[in-house]
């Protein structure tokens, strides 16, 4: 009688934990791990609200939910006021504009900051076929010149890289960037106009800053009314068109130098002769870039990094003199 007792209890301890291990299965089945896609890190952070709004205006939330997988430049809330683009701004901007600038932030493929090749500006093509630099240094990582911030969010899908700046879709090449800048490059459109076209002036400008790679240090209006007061004349018309030449050759370099690319020190110009660079003496301890001819008075470099289709543009508030 015992030896039976015991077979039915071992019988019965067997069917509770079958009974146990079954349920406990069942309930996996009905809490399944959280995700972790991009969409969900952009939405849990308290950081990327407008990065979320974004997401939500291009309507991209499924797409960055998807197998992907994706490499996300993302730039933080800091990052979209610093450029400009608040979410005001954003409810101004069509639904395709944003999708076109979320998905320039965008690789089609997994790059952890490890993977970027050491070196400056790796061309990497982006989800809206565009393309952006990225360049792994001692001292970070850039993409476009801008500072990854926090490397290395992974996600399910792919990986997040916080970034410092928004990147900016590029419009077309040099001479199209700042046509499309009126306010603030009309004045260095004209110029260049005028050396181009003038009698004296040389009619392959346009077309060397259109297709040439090159970096344009570009002054903005407020730089040439600066200058005009200082040759003592009322516009660009009346320098005379050899000087406004040498001028405006002075402000190119050869090569996409974004501003991680820069040092302190002398930087050749393509034309010929030297500027000096100090990455921390300009206003608010930024950069600034001065010219042999300027008397020691330095021009701050007061925005960085617009890509162009042929290069990279940098606003400057002095013009340079050679």
């Amino acid at each position: 009688m015992k030896k039976v007792h015991q077979s039915s209890s071992s019988v019965l301890a067997f069917a509770l934990c079958s009974l146990l291990f079954f349920t406990a299965c069942d309930n996996d089945d009905d809490n399944p791990p959280a995700s972790n896609t991009i969409t969900d890190i952009v939405v849990a952070s308290a950081d990327f609200n407008t990065l979320e709004a974004a997401v939500l205006k291009a309507n991209l939330q499924t797409t960055l939910s998807g197998t992907g997988p994706f490499t996300v430049f993302a730039p933080d809330d800091a990052a979209f006021t610093a450029s400009g683009i608040t979410t005001t701004v954003l409810n101004t901007l069509t639904q395709a504009d944003v999708q076109k600038l979320l998905l320039y932030h965008t690789i089609p493929a997994k790059v952890l900051a490890a993977d970027v090749p050491s070196g400056p500006n790796a061309k990497v093509v982006t989800a809206n076929g565009d393309s952006v630099f990225v360049t792994r240094n001692a001292n970070s990582v850039f993409v476009n010149g801008v500072r990854v911030t926090q490397a290395d969010i992974n996600a399910d899908n792919g990986v997040v890289h916080r970034i410092g700046r928004v990147l900016n879709v590029p419009v077309g090449n040099t001479v199209q960037t700042a046509q499309a800048s009126v306010t603030v490059l009309d004045s260095l459109v004209k110029a260049v106009l005028r050396a181009n076209n003038a009698p004296g002036g040389d009619p392959t400008l346009i077309a060397t800053l259109s297709t040439a790679r090159i970096t344009v240090f570009a002054p903005t209006n407020a730089a040439f009314i600066q200058l005009l007061g200082a040759l003592g004349v009322s516009k660009i018309d009346d320098i005379p068109v050899a000087t406004l030449l040498a001028v405006l050759r002075y402000h190119v370099v050869g090569g996409r130098a974004f501003s991680s690319d820069l040092a302190n020190g002398n930087l050749a110009m393509l034309a010929g002769g030297n500027t000096s660079i100090n990455l921390t003496n300009g206003t608010g301890g930024g950069p600034s870039i001065t010219g042999n001819g300027n008397a020691g008075n330095r021009s701050n470099i007061s925005t960085t990094n617009i890509v162009s289709t042929n290069g990279v543009v940098h606003l400057i508030d002095r013009v340079l003199l050679p």
